[in-house]
């Protein structure tokens, strides 16, 4: 196994992944709110689970639009932007470069934005692509105020599908599991070149999990998610799994990028999606956590060399 290392966070990437030690996620001290809404969705889960769960729902599927961060305020600036139409509404579509040059379109996570994308916009350019990123749903100046992993991943496919000679798709967190899951796809089912997925969960059943543990709800709100995503959807909630349902991305080659200290989606995900996909190479960082991950310069440049390969 060869590593190739860099000093800023020990970045290296391997065919065989190292061994995973997944991080315990814990609340010792959750702010009077957080109590509050653990209180009234257990007392309800006790009475009536299936409102309790109704409730829980709700709340997994509205993100919070967040202010805007200093870091990112300018990075918008001097894109061109347009309005795509799609079942939840009007998508917010920015875009960077030559028109005619090979696109890269970059996929946020779940309560981000297309700014959060801002270390990437430059070196994507300078390497001599056009960059593409959007709002999803119920997400920055698009349109709505729920959303689920397929309303997400339809919103990444309609953007797709005004995008020609598509030479990546990028993709965080939530956005990588909406890509993979859904699947998204070229038009004419063309091969897509590249796929980088970063800090990607695994499946929904284990982020129904840790849901269900932040909400200190009993794990038969597992089963019930996965019971309400059939009857929503058609397909079994483990179909969406990243590594079950993405390889029909026809993605040429995938790099998995995701950091041994995420705090969010647990290392183990990463190493265990890559193991289920044939051909994947992970990418592990240190240090950099599930966000900063994002605006690393060395990640960055790495990924930008794998998509030009």
């Amino acid at each position: 196994m060869t590593n190739t290392y860099s000093p800023a966070h020990e970045l290296f990437t391997t065919e065989t992944p190292p061994t995973p030690v997944a991080p315990s996620v814990r609340y010792p001290s959750p702010p009077p709110g957080l109590r509050w809404l653990r209180w009234q969705l257990q007392a309800l889960w006790a009475v009536t689970p299936a409102l309790a769960f109704r409730q829980a729902w709700r709340l997994f599927t509205t993100p919070r639009r967040l202010p805007v961060k200093d870091w990112e305020a300018p990075a918008l600036a001097d894109a061109r932007r347009r309005a795509v139409a799609h079942s939840t509404g009007q998508l917010a579509v920015y875009e960077w470069g030559e028109p005619t040059a090979p696109a890269v379109v970059l996929v946020h996570g779940w309560e981000h934005r297309a700014s959060f994308w801002r270390a990437w916009v430059q070196p994507l350019l300078a390497a001599g692509y056009r960059v593409v990123a959007l709002d999803g749903p119920a997400h920055g100046a698009s349109s709505g105020r729920q959303t689920t992993l397929i309303d997400f991943g339809s919103a990444v496919q309609a953007v797709v599908d005004t995008v020609e000679e598509v030479r990546a798709v990028v993709a965080h967190s939530f956005g990588a599991a909406s890509v993979a899951g859904l699947p998204v796809q070229l038009p004419d089912a063309a091969p897509l070149p590249r796929l980088v997925l970063i800090s990607a969960p695994l499946n929904p059943r284990v982020v129904a999990g840790r849901f269900a543990d932040f909400l200190g709800l009993p794990n038969n709100l597992v089963t019930r998610f996965a019971d309400h995503i059939l009857r929503e959807t058609g397909r079994p909630a483990d179909s969406f799994a990243v590594a079950a349902a993405g390889p029909a991305t026809g993605a040429e080659k995938v790099l998995v990028l995701h950091d041994e200290s995420d705090e969010i989606i647990p290392f183990a995900e990463g190493v265990q999606i890559v193991a289920d996909w044939p051909g994947a190479v992970l990418q592990a960082t240190r240090g950099l956590g599930h966000n900063r991950i994002l605006r690393d310069a060395a990640v960055v440049q790495s990924a930008v060399t794998f998509i030009s390969e």
